[in-house]
């Protein structure tokens, strides 16, 4: 009589459940031998790049997991507060521990509103989470169509959160800090700009914020504007899961890593999407960075599992798109390394492609859901100025780091 096989289960545990997490989750489906758990602290997936549409009373923002994950991934909804590396565990909020053999790092990006601007968070609100996005939404069903409102940060985020409200008839004033959409060409910032003046915002370019009143903005010369409602897009952070834990970050609080995404202090941790930083260089935010990075640190994880080398970072962008409310936008193209060039396409067409774009994002998770390894993240080659091997550059030695924002 044969004797009977058994085979070992390896537990994965993917710490975060936004593009990065769900992709990689779905993608450690491709061996039968892994127990996967996503944990996640909310029971819906968040489609952020439609944060402003919610806002706004434009579009929904959310997902039902059950039509993204694939069979047999386990969804805990809780926060997790610690990982023990010693231990290989992970402590949840609820008290709860899950046991790992390996950990993606997949906690994404948080708003970040400026603790040195007096009255920032008390008086503004971020529009990069669900739950800010909700008391955005409450707040200006109850302002009148006239009221003032303010955005600080004239960024890809701020600017679409502006044109959503404009094309609604709100009076919207746009606070740059500096210029219009830095990260696009010439030409683009031109579209985007007659774009909104021909919507009625009033774009500040040199003007920063230096105080949020409940019912103003008070800026660097001292000039007062109203403002019924203060929306800050000036920034990102991240969650201190890492430095918590005792994990080497950047300066913002990003996972130090190398270039297969593994964690420069532990091999059993994978990091993806914008919690990560591989080499101390971390890619632009975003959900086109997310997906590729999920898939990557998924197969960084089955290589670990199969005892085969890890293949490194191998990602190139190709723009961005900005929507400029729910009929125009911008598609601006960008070389490998992520540097725009004199081309773009605007209006009709580029809200067109925008909406294209936000509609793959969640369907590229529905298809690594069905087929895992269907989603390609190997594009041109090795990262400019990084390592060619899996050998970091020297990380800082500081644990943790003060939380800058992001431009």
């Amino acid at each position: 009589m044969p004797t009977p096989v058994h085979h070992t289960s390896h537990k994965v545990v993917v710490i975060g459940g936004g593009y990065a997490g769900t992709v990689a989750a779905n993608r450690l489906r491709i061996r039968d031998d892994v127990d996967i758990t996503l944990v996640n602290p909310r029971p819906t997936f968040v489609d952020r790049i439609r944060l402003h549409q919610f806002m706004a009373g434009t579009g929904e923002a959310t997902v039902d997991y059950g039509t993204l994950l694939g069979e047999g991934i386990h969804l805990v909804v809780d926060s997790a507060t610690c990982i023990d590396t010693a231990a290989r565990t992970i402590r949840l909020a609820s008290g709860r521990t899950l046991a790992y053999d390996y950990v993606v790092y997949a906690v994404g990006s948080t708003g970040e509103i400026s603790s040195s601007v007096p009255g920032a968070a008390e008086f503004a609100v971020s529009i990069a989470e669900l739950e800010s996005a909700q008391r955005l939404r409450a707040t200006l069903d109850d302002l009148r169509p006239d009221a003032p409102v303010t955005v600080v940060g004239a960024g890809l985020t701020g600017i679409e959160t502006a044109a959503e409200l404009a094309e609604q008839g709100r009076r919207v004033t746009l606070v740059c800090g500096g210029i219009l959409a830095p990260s696009v060409s010439a030409p683009a910032r031109r579209s985007v700009a007659s774009w909104l003046s021909r919507h009625g915002v009033a774009v500040l370019e040199a003007d920063v914020v230096t105080e949020v009143r409940p019912d103003a903005v008070v800026f660097a010369d001292g000039s007062v504007r109203a403002s019924a409602l203060t929306i800050w897009a000036a920034g990102f952070g991240v969650p201190e899961l890492a430095s918590a834990s005792r994990l080497r970050t950047d300066e913002l609080g990003r996972l130090l890593t190398d270039e297969t995404l593994t964690s420069v202090d532990d091999d059993r941790i994978v990091a993806a999407g914008d919690a990560a930083a591989p080499s101390g260089q971390p890619l632009r935010m975003s959900c086109q960075a997310a997906a590729p990075l999920g898939a990557q640190a998924a197969d960084t994880v089955l290589s670990r599992i199969a005892g085969t080398e890890p293949a490194v970072i191998n990602l190139a962008f190709v723009g961005s798109c900005i929507s400029l409310g729910r009929r125009a936008g911008v598609r601006q193209f960008a070389r490998k390394d992520d540097t725009s060039m004199n081309v773009y396409f605007g209006g009709r067409i580029g809200g067109a492609y925008k909406e294209l774009t936000c509609k793959l994002g969640v369907l590229k998770i529905r298809r690594e859901a069905r087929k895992p390894g269907s989603l390609p993240w190997a594009k041109g080659g090795p990262r400019p100025e990084q390592p060619a091997s899996g050998t970091p550059a020297v990380p800082p030695p500081a644990v943790g780091g003060p939380k800058t924002p992001v431009s």
